[in-house]
């Protein structure tokens, strides 16, 4: 049954790979890397595209989509290193490198094409919102400016399935209460999360393309999936200590079990 479901989720979002194609030709990200020699990080994209710094981590969103789908590969940083981000490596990949629209002929670049055949997405509301908010300076939350008005309470999300709704702010907030309200480690207290935890352990290629085009989806309504290091900082400054990532076999989602 959770196969099944998986399946038709991956289905239902498969158009988020072309938003995110569509999304890197407009902000020309190919050209960008193409600069930087075919290979390029995170803050070199944002420098040679001229998006705004506080774009950096919502471009990182966006490329974990690119690099997941196969229109880029990703060369990660040395264990132990302190600024994951800084160090991270996109490098063009023989399909990417047909997308680079300057400094090669007509006859190579095959950019023009995949625009043209990509255009009803590009025309879609979902991409535009997308495209004009990463050119924004300002730092809006989402793709379509909604922000919350007011800190949200345990109770009045109680029913919430999972924290990917909300920003990491609002999760810490909402940890905080949770922390509150259980009884330490040593007499049983914990808070349990069912919640999406990106690439991990997961060796199902569908399913990661799964997380990182709802990752994708998700920009629109504020909300995030989140990797480990995402969610260990968001528990720390929760004040917890510990945490145990609990697998769900055949589903994208897993079981956090976090400590305090």
């Amino acid at each position: 049954m959770l196969q099944a479901h998986d399946e038709l989720l991956h289905h239902s979002l498969c158009f988020a790979k072309s938003l995110a194609l569509t999304v890197a030709l407009d902000l020309r990200i190919p050209d960008a890397i193409h600069h930087h020699g075919g290979g390029a990080t995170l803050l070199q994209i944002i420098a040679e595209t001229g998006l705004h710094p506080s774009k950096l981590r919502a471009l990182g969103r966006l490329m974990r989509v690119l690099t997941v789908t196969g229109t880029f590969s990703v060369q990660q940083p040395p264990a132990g290193s302190d600024d994951d981000e800084a160090v991270v490596v996109y490098r063009l990949t023989a399909a990417s490198r047909f997308l680079v629209s300057d400094e090669v002929s007509t006859a190579t670049t095959l950019a023009p094409f995949v625009s043209l055949a990509l255009q009803p997405i590009a025309a879609s509301p979902h991409a535009l919102g997308i495209c004009a908010w990463f050119r924004q300076e300002q730092h809006e939350p989402s793709p379509y400016g909604l922000a919350f008005r007011q800190t949200p309470t345990l109770w009045e999300h109680a029913d919430d399935k999972t924290l990917h709704d909300w920003g990491d702010d609002e999760c810490v907030k909402i940890l905080k209460n949770c922390k509150q309200a259980i009884p330490p480690r040593d007499a049983g207290g914990k808070v349990i999360i069912l919640d999406v935890v990106v690439g991990y352990k997961q060796s199902n290629i569908k399913h990661q393309e799964t997380q990182v085009m709802f990752d994708l989806y998700m920009m629109a309504v504020n909300g995030v999936e989140r990797d480990e290091q995402e969610w260990k900082k968001i528990f720390a400054e929760a004040g917890f200590k510990d945490y145990k990532i609990l697998p769900v076999i055949g589903d994208v989602s897993v079981i956090i079990e976090v400590y305090p």
